[in-house]
């Protein structure tokens, strides 16, 4: 477990110190993250950087994760879907279930804290449950912005309760009656995932996954999940495949909380069946050091998301030099400047002409890699974020 001294040859001058002076207005008030599962998906992975290094600055900070039922889970993955946009049919049963399973976790979990923290719609109706003491803050992770109406008025009613909401992008918001914040995702680069590999290290982990090399590789990490438009990445890389030989890999994992994870993934298998050079690995949440990996030995990635809160593994992908092609979607757009850390694209043909125009100028490939590894050294590394979380906390705490 890397320490918050150890960044300071990573992050840019004067942040640990920065960090230090903000972490002084928060101690001796705890902080809870309450989220809805420990394994797979992004929040679950940031928690588990955020919570040593807070530790590690002199704030008490812990982590719980909500339990539910199957159904709740449906329940709560058609929110999520409803909550982007997509026509969802919830029925006032599921809503029941959902409101159940809710108060069940009140009854279970332990609310002392001065700051609760909960993550995305899950566990939202938590707040039902609060104390009398502390401030509660609802962290979005998703977009938003043009919701089904019905699903949204539902969770509303629990939002407004709050003291704050933080989402990732200004335009991922809704209008509330409490005060909103923005907070953008970040990495951390000495975690698994993100330290520097040995070539060596690099070699054998590839030959553990059966990953050839002897062709340039396009990479897309993510969920199977019909947001990140795994099938449109590969409708792309065929059209790319009739002047470039090379090939594909789609990995991912599995998140508790995502029931529709195994269907997409058998869509996936399918569409990819008689191709020997689409290759597919399903990754267990922990595959840290195998994400690193595929994403060093990769000659471009893609995220050609349709739909997406932040997409972090972009940052990941620029972090480790690799240009980056992604769908205009949520933060993605925030992370690639267009034709200078990265570029996105609205279709399959758009992704497969940028991906052309790459393999034909490698000199464009290393320009654009630099540049986007030091524009996540300025915007998305975890010490900026827990700078971020620190002052707010502070302000909230009227303690500056």
């Amino acid at each position: 477990m890397s320490h918050i001294d150890d960044y300071r040859e990573v992050v840019p001058k004067g942040t640990i110190d920065f960090l230090k002076r903000l972490a002084e207005q928060v101690k001796g008030r705890k902080i809870l993250h309450i989220n809805s599962t420990k394994l797979g998906g992004g929040v679950a992975e940031m928690l588990r950087s955020h919570i040593p290094l807070l530790k590690d600055l002199g704030v008490d900070a812990q982590w719980q994760a909500i339990s539910g039922t199957e159904e709740f889970f449906n329940v709560t993955k058609s929110f999520h879907n409803a909550l982007q946009g997509q026509d969802q049919h919830l029925p006032q049963q599921m809503l029941q279930e959902y409101l159940e399973i809710n108060k069940e976790n009140a009854r279970q979990l332990s609310f002392d804290a001065y700051y609760i923290v909960i993550h995305d719609p899950q566990p939202a109706a938590l707040i039902e449950s609060r104390p009398t003491q502390g401030k509660w803050i609802w962290r979005c992770h998703i977009d938003i912005s043009r919701p089904q109406w019905k699903v949204w008025s539902f969770l509303k009613q629990f939002v407004v309760n709050y003291d704050a909401a933080v989402f990732s992008l200004p335009r991922f918001a809704q209008r509330l009656p409490i005060p909103q914040f923005l907070i953008f995702p970040a990495i951390d680069p000495l975690s698994d995932k993100n330290r520097d590999l040995s070539p060596q290290e690099q070699a054998q982990i590839l030959s553990r996954l059966n990953v050839p090399t002897d062709k340039p590789i396009l990479l897309q990490v993510s969920r199977f999940d019909r947001f990140k438009d795994p099938l449109g990445v590969i409708q792309t890389y065929r059209l790319v495949k009739k002047h470039h030989d090379l090939q594909l890999i789609l990995a991912g994992g599995e998140a508790t909380d995502d029931p529709e994870g195994k269907t997409v993934l058998s869509e996936v298998r399918e569409a990819a069946r008689d191709d020997p050079d689409i290759h597919i690995l399903l990754l267990p949440p922990d595959a840290n050091l195998e994400i690193n990996a595929l994403q060093r030995a990769a000659t471009i990635v893609l995220q050609k998301s349709l739909r997406e809160g932040f997409g972090l593994t972009v940052a990941e992908a620029m972090w480790k030099g690799k240009p980056v092609i992604g769908g205009s979607a949520g933060g993605i757009t925030v992370q690639l400047v267009y034709g200078v850390t990265g570029f996105t694209v609205n279709s399959v043909e758009g992704a497969a002409f940028r991906i052309h125009h790459l393999l034909d100028n490698p000199e464009v490939m290393t320009k654009i890699g630099g540049d986007g590894k030091e524009y996540v050294r300025q915007n998305f590394l975890i010490t900026r974020k827990l700078g971020d979380w620190l002052a707010l906390m502070s302000y909230l705490g009227r303690r500056i």
